[in-house]
């Protein structure tokens, strides 16, 4: 019988078929090179003018950085991959007791991005958490390895104030108050997916995730330490982003595109995989409200380059397409 999650145990010696892509959609591995001037952005900085102007300049060049002395303690990093690990860790059937190929349900276990959709896969498990507010989602969260919910409960509480405090400074980097963004995304949804990649035997044939941009409004990466996989397209060509010690990745949503009327970038980006080592990534998705309307901010007499919207209308939108499709984004323009 084929499992329905790669994590089970099974060694490949080979790429299933349908995890290969075609030869015009592979990696090019050797092509890809090191993004040595991503900017890493210390968030103790005293000078909040400096602070706000170096976010300013990540978010318009780059759309995406790092921070670090952030706040949260080396040891609640520590423990969430640890758990993450844990977990993917479990025998199959405790494992598949969470598994779920329906993207409307608030916590799954699941494989690749949308199995129902996809002609070719990709090489990845994930467990998928709804995170806020944290008292109706986390007694549907999964009850082994014991401590996941304290855990990945503490984790989620100081990533949300993380976000807040990116999406301040954010505010300000675009000259609006400090609240105007958090005041347009209204009670913000928190959204987790904890990423498995196994070794695979050929990474030169697949994606961990093929190329796209995140469909909510900020996404805080928390990278394995030692296994490189993020990669980001800039300057028209693939640039890894190797991991920065105690650093997390934050990089712009869609959402935060539309709502600074373009100023700012959301990145495209992937995964890609290895064939010696397992890869664990954590993301933690901060998302409108389904009810909040994205209206652009403009300024010094500029249209709007997007139509306001719903952030229910545009996120059905993104789960109805699939992953390496156009920037949906596009489909929202004026």
């Amino acid at each position: 019988m084929e499992t329905k999650v790669l994590s089970s145990g099974v060694e490949y010696s080979n790429l299933p078929a349908n995890y290969i892509r075609p030869v015009s959609d592979r990696p090019n591995l050797a092509e890809v090179t090191d993004c040595d001037d991503i900017p890493v952005i210390d968030l103790s900085c005293t000078d909040r003018t400096e602070l706000v102007r170096r976010i300013q300049h990540a978010c318009r060049v780059f759309g995406f950085f790092q921070v670090i002395n952030h706040g949260i303690t080396g040891g609640s990093t520590e423990e969430m991959l640890k758990m993450a690990r844990e977990f993917f860790h479990l025998p199959l059937d405790e494992k598949l007791k969470y598994y779920s190929d329906d993207p409307t349900k608030t916590m799954r276990l699941s494989t690749s991005f949308n199995v129902k959709k996809e002609t070719v896969h990709n090489w990845r498990d994930y467990l998928r958490l709804h995170c806020h507010p944290l008292d109706k989602f986390v007694p549907d969260w999964p009850s082994t390895p014991p401590s996941f919910k304290d855990v990945v409960s503490t984790y989620c509480t100081e990533v949300r104030e993380l976000g807040f405090r990116l999406l301040k400074a954010i505010s300000e980097s675009l000259e609006l108050e400090g609240d105007y963004i958090e005041k347009m995304l209204g009670d913000q949804e928190q959204h987790m997916a904890i990423n498995y990649y196994p070794p695979c035997p050929q990474p030169d044939l697949t994606y961990g995730l093929p190329a796209h941009t995140d469909p909510n409004a900020l996404t805080i990466l928390l990278q394995d330490g030692e296994v490189a996989g993020l990669q980001v397209f800039k300057d028209e060509k693939w640039m890894a982003v190797n991991p920065h010690p105690g650093a997390f990745v934050v990089n712009i949503g869609d959402q935060l595109q539309a709502l600074s009327n373009g100023r700012y970038k959301s990145i495209r980006h992937r995964a890609v995989v290895n064939s010696g080592k397992e890869r664990i990534s954590v993301a933690s998705f901060l998302c409108p409200s389904n009810e909040a309307t994205i209206i652009p901010a403009t300024q010094n007499g500029s249209s709007a380059v997007y139509r306001n919207f719903t952030y229910q209308e545009y996120y059905k939108k993104f789960w109805s397409r699939n992953l390496d499709q156009e920037h949906c984004l596009e489909l929202f323009k004026n």
